[in-house]
């Protein structure tokens, strides 16, 4: 398998690239518009077809790439149904999976961030998106947000899976760059152990956070793919 974890340092978002090595195909979860050239050269420099852009969630952080890299490519973006994007080529739901040359990405639904919310487990590994966090977890304080949903997702879904199997989030803020699912279950602050369900509801409900900066453009840019709309004239 070729993998490269890229990072966006704006937003601290992590951007995946996944490719079969026999038919040059690969796919981009979570990628950011900033980032577009740097896609572009990795993909030439790697001899490699992008067949398909994932979206983890519909993010309030940054803007997708998915349509900008559509235009130059001819790559598919895929989205969760629920996440409201008419503009995705493929709408998924729990149990989808994509097929990347001889490589295969099963999705996962883990609601509670988002509604729109979708892991995605290969043989090895998870790429979480923003529900499971090295040593933490996406917030649950708007955008269709519930602690007690999340909270089910991660233990149902994620925590579920192998211990050895590693975790790869959509944003670390410390440099950190992969986890498993052992320690997530073990020792992740707000979730592991023993915590009890409605001790992490509390947590949740009494973070006071900002927010997010790139709200306003990012949540109406990815409902469109990453098309963003020209602000109306003034006066």
């Amino acid at each position: 398998m070729i993998f490269q974890q890229l990072f966006e340092p704006v937003t601290s978002t992590y951007t995946y690239l996944v490719g079969c090595p026999r038919t040059r195909e690969a796919v981009l979860i979570d990628p950011v518009v900033e980032e577009l050239q740097a896609y572009l050269d990795t993909l030439a420099a790697l001899d490699l077809k992008l067949v398909y852009t994932v979206e983890t969630h519909i993010h309030a952080d940054h803007v997708t790439a998915a349509a900008a890299l559509r235009d130059r490519l001819g790559s598919r973006s895929v989205v969760h149904a629920a996440g409201g994007a008419a503009c995705a080529d493929v709408t998924i739901r729990d149990g989808h999976v994509l097929h990347v040359g001889d490589l295969t990405l099963a999705a996962r639904e883990t609601p509670g961030h988002t509604n729109a919310c979708v892991s995605w487990v290969m043989t090895d590994r998870v790429f979480t998106g923003d529900a499971l966090l090295i040593d933490g977890c996406g917030r649950t304080d708007f955008q269709e947000g519930d602690a007690g949903k999340l909270w089910d997702s991660i233990h149902r879904q994620l925590f579920s899976l192998p211990a050895e199997t590693l975790v790869y989030p959509g944003h670390d803020y410390k440099g950190r760059t992969v986890s498993t699912i052992g320690n997530e279950r073990a020792t992740n602050a707000r979730l592991g152990g023993d915590r009890p369900r409605e001790d992490f509801i509390r947590l949740m409900g009494e973070l006071s956070l900002a927010k997010p900066k790139f709200i306003d453009r990012a949540l109406p840019a990815n409902q469109a793919c990453g098309v963003e709309r020209a602000a109306p004239p003034q006066g």
